[in-house]
């Protein structure tokens, strides 16, 4: 069971199944949001020795939300929006599923 704070807590399952073999159930796949889309909480510039998960604490109060930060800058690589000091990057309101 996946947490309603995860990235995957929305998404379907299916089921392979191959001949002769026993089903293997899996997650379908995860298109990223459009980003402007996503309501924003704050715009800060990027620092020095930044990292994602320290970002979604401070901002968001949970580092695990790191993936929310990315959504919300359409971010396939998380890592690209760290590169540049003083790029500005947006942190999305949060907004958690009820459990």
């Amino acid at each position: 069971m996946l947490s309603p704070r995860s990235r995957y807590y929305n998404l379907a399952t299916s089921t392979y199944e191959a001949k002769g073999e026993r089903p293997i159930a899996y997650l379908r796949r995860r298109f990223l949001p459009h980003g402007e889309r996503i309501p924003v909480l704050v715009e800060i510039a990027v620092t020095e020795g930044d990292r994602l998960d320290s970002i979604a604490a401070r901002t968001l109060g949970d580092p695990e939300q790191f993936w929310r930060v990315c959504d919300a800058n359409n971010a396939m690589n998380p890592a690209d929006l760290l590169v540049d000091v003083g790029t500005s990057i947006v942190v999305p309101i949060p907004q958690f599923e009820n459990s």
